[in-house]
């Protein structure tokens, strides 16, 4: 994420699970790594190609995950195996949200649009 110019403060939580569910994190979507970055959290192994455009186009949502730790996703690489894994989008319920990208495959179809504005 540095790379890509985020700036990283890492924090160790004994708490984590407590702090995900203060950050509206569904429990299905948690994953090992939890970040915030402007109004939105970050949960998982995402692409920074993937915060850095979900900060431009500023959807209406809680958040990006990618539930688990696939290989290939950042952190996880393991040559140049890349299986196949969906970045989802999630808003304030449980039960919202869509694929916002996917990796490691071919996607059939446009990325599903992102409708609203948080601005």
């Amino acid at each position: 994420m540095r790379e890509h110019g985020f700036e990283l403060a890492v924090v160790d939580d004994q708490q984590m699970g407590m702090r995900k569910a203060q950050l509206g994190v569904p429990q299905a979507m948690a994953s090992c790594h939890t970040a915030t970055v402007g109004d939105y959290v970050i949960e998982g192994h995402v692409p920074a190609q993937d915060v850095l455009r979900l900060l431009r186009e500023k959807p209406y949502a809680a958040g990006l995950a990618v539930p688990g730790m696939p290989i290939g996703s950042p952190g996880m690489e393991v040559g140049d195996r890349i299986d196949p894994y969906t970045v989802w989008l999630y808003g304030d319920a449980a039960s919202e949200r869509r694929p916002y990208a996917h990796h490691g495959h071919a996607w059939r179809g446009a990325t599903p649009p992102v409708s609203g504005d948080r601005t």
